[in-house]
């Protein structure tokens, strides 16, 4: 049972002490009793019992009476009529005045539980519906609340990544602690360690002069014991009430800042004015508080220390002569660019910090330069024309966590002094032909004039030999010279697949004398490219023999072809004692040998690496070194793939050139 209130409007005493005693009590009702109607009347306007028991032969009221005077007055209460029999029409009319139900005297104990359980089951729903209407009430205004909380701290978050002015964000923090927690006041205090003082930032409800004056010592506060002690605080007003010199307040949070294990300040709110006390979810939406106010803070130091950082190095670029720019790593937006590369490069004096490059410089061997160079990863390094005739070297070099940074320094003087040298040598190489095949010649008759002794045998080898060498250096010399003077053969399509694959099988005899494992690794398809086949063979003869040179007996030289993003990338890659870093920026350098602890067996004039470079880089491509002492080196180039288009036209470049050979 529910323990609802029955009130029982009934004259006949035998039948009041029946139903009360026997009915409503030992099923836990409770009860009222009236035994006249107007009595009753007057009982059920001001107790409003859960249902009546009515009798309609009553003294004073009859039932009747009663019902039409509950329903003038907007009573709804149910009612279960007792009548006796022949009374059939009083309970019809009673029933048109709102009865649940009616019962005939005299009646069981059962036949009245039932009557009254029937009755009731819609005051218990009706119950029900406005218990369960006020708790859903009351859930949607936590809710409610609950989502202004979760919007505020949201906003405050979104704050501390976006703001960078750090006294606004101070104030919204202090001002979302007094809107969560609806306090009177707010603050945010810092401590000063040389002082060792708490002085105030940021506060809200406190007059602006004790603002800007406050200080307070770390050891004679209560906010100093939270910095002390590194936990919160929250005291109500019979707690500030035991305490001596507390503030004049009636409740407060206090709640440390710390960043990095450190407590640098205190957050807090108080009610001055209101009497309330603070609750434990005030306290952790003020702990969330206080974590992004440290973030805050923290943030705040950070950016102040880059933005030093940031300055002295713009002013350190701003005095380099040299072209310098820096860029991002997945794109080409521009992090820090110096005057020189601005007025060398054409870029308006502007603000191009988060710009792309390709939008502020129009100079595609540059962007071409860096976008292909980008792919392989490491420190890259190539010549850059410019409009007006100059010529720049520049070098790209990753910054790990930063970006790409590329330096430029003018080599038009460089570049003049060594198209005079190569002409020098070009024209010295075609005089020296004439008596080097003199000196040959009269080399192989020495054998037809008569029978030599074993050392004059020997001597005549020995000037074959170097007559060989010779040759050998000035046909690299010119051919150096003809790439140099733009002096190129008709491009064609090249298959590096087929072409690595024949230029490795005919090394294989030298490297079984030598005991080393040659071996190729190609995809065993065409890989096309646009160029002269010669050429791309001198420069995998060059890149293999040197490797074959270099590394010692049982040693392992690899050949490996594959594409990458549009590109052919080649690498000769060797486990022989590498090179050492001081001599890996001039490998590529004419006449330039390594300087190596153990002399091999044999070194060559310099000149293969530095041809190997001039064909790649007519043809478009890059090529770089990247070794290790006693690790080995690899040796690694890339060209473009000639696509559909490309190879339509090299093909008939390859074409026409056959056609005017035979005119």
């Amino acid at each position: 049972m529910a323990n609802e209130c029955v009130l029982l409007i009934e004259n006949a005493t035998q039948t009041i002490d029946f139903i009360i005693n026997y009915v409503l009590k030992p099923n836990n009702y409770q009860t009222l009793v009236a035994q006249d109607g107007e009595l009753g009347l007057k009982m059920a306007i001001e107790q409003r019992p859960d249902l009546i028991l009515l009798d309609l032969n009553m003294p004073k009221m009859t039932g009747i009476e009663v019902l039409d005077a509950l329903n003038s007055h907007n009573i709804k209460i149910p009612v279960i009529v007792m009548t006796f029999h022949g009374s059939e029409t009083l309970a019809v009319q009673a029933f048109r005045l709102g009865i649940k139900d009616y019962i005939l005297k005299p009646f069981t104990i059962t036949e009245m539980l039932q009557a009254i359980e029937q009755a009731l089951v819609e005051v218990r729903l009706r119950q029900e519906r406005d218990d369960l209407t006020h708790r859903l009430m009351a859930s949607n205004q936590a809710l409610e609340q609950r989502l202004k909380e979760l919007n505020t701290l949201f906003g405050i978050g979104k704050s501390v990544t976006s703001l960078l002015d750090q006294d606004k964000l101070l104030s919204r923090l202090v001002e979302a602690a007094i809107y969560l927690t609806r306090a009177d006041e707010g603050s945010l205090l810092l401590v000063d360690y040389e002082t060792n003082e708490l002085y105030m930032v940021a506060a809200r409800g406190l007059d602006e002069r004790v603002v800007r004056s406050f200080r307070l010592r770390v050891e004679d506060s209560l906010a100093g014991h939270v910095v002390t002690s590194g936990q919160p605080l929250m005291l109500t007003r019979q707690e500030l009430a035991k305490i001596k010199n507390a503030l004049p307040v009636h409740s407060l949070i206090y709640i440390p800042l710390k960043v990095k294990g450190r407590v640098i300040g205190v957050v807090g709110v108080n009610n001055r004015h209101q009497e309330n006390d603070f609750s434990n979810h005030d306290l952790r939406l003020l702990s969330a508080l206080a974590d992004y106010a440290a973030i805050s803070l923290e943030n705040a130091q950070l950016f102040n220390q880059v933005e030093s950082e940031r300055t002295k190095l713009a002013t350190i670029l701003g005095e380099v002569e040299e072209p310098v720019v820096v860029i991002g790593n997945h794109d080409e937006r521009v992090i820090l660019m110096n005057s020189a590369f601005q007025r060398i490069l054409g870029v308006e004096m502007a603000a191009v910090n988060g710009q792309p490059l390709s939008e502020l410089v129009n100079n595609q061997a540059l962007l071409n330069f860096i976008a292909t160079t980008s792919k392989a990863g490491g420190s890259r390094k190539g010549e850059v024309p410019l409009a007006d005739g100059r010529t720049f070297y520049a070098v790209l070099t990753p910054m790990p966590q930063v970006g790409r940074a590329i330096i430029m320094q003018d080599i038009t003087h460089l570049r003049e002094l060594d198209r005079i040298k190569s002409s020098f040598v070009s024209s010295v190489s075609q005089d020296l032909r004439g008596p080097l095949t003199s000196i040959k010649e009269y080399t192989q008759m020495l054998k037809t004039v008569g029978q030599l002794n074993e050392r004059q045998a020997l001597f005549v080898e020995r000037i074959g030999g170097g007559l060989e060498q010779v040759t050998s250096l000035i046909d690299n010399l010119l051919e150096l010279s003809r790439i140099e003077l733009g002096i190129e053969p008709g491009q064609s399509l090249v298959d590096m697949d087929q072409l690595a694959v024949q230029v490795v099988a005919d090394f294989q005899e030298q490297a079984h004398r030598q005991q080393q494992q040659l071996i190729c690794h190609s995809p065993g398809e065409p890989v096309l490219v646009a160029g002269d086949a010669a050429r791309l063979g001198q420069v995998l003869s060059h890149l293999i023999d040197n490797a074959l040179r270099y590394t010692p007996e049982k040693g392992q030289i690899a050949v490996i072809i594959q594409t990458e993003d549009k590109h052919l990338l080649c690498k000769v890659e060797d486990n022989g004692p590498g090179i050492p870093p001081a001599d890996l920026p001039f490998i590529f350098d004419k006449f330039f040998r390594v300087k190596m602890e153990v002399q091999m067996a044999r070194q060559g004039p310099g000149l293969g690496l530095a041809l190997c470079k001039s064909i790649i880089e007519n043809y478009n491509g890059h090529i770089w070194v990247e070794s290790q002492p006693d690790r080995g080196s690899n040796f690694i180039f890339t060209l473009p793939l000639a696509f559909a288009a490309e190879a339509k036209a090299a093909q008939l470049n390859a074409e026409l050139l056959h056609l005017s050979t035979l005119n």
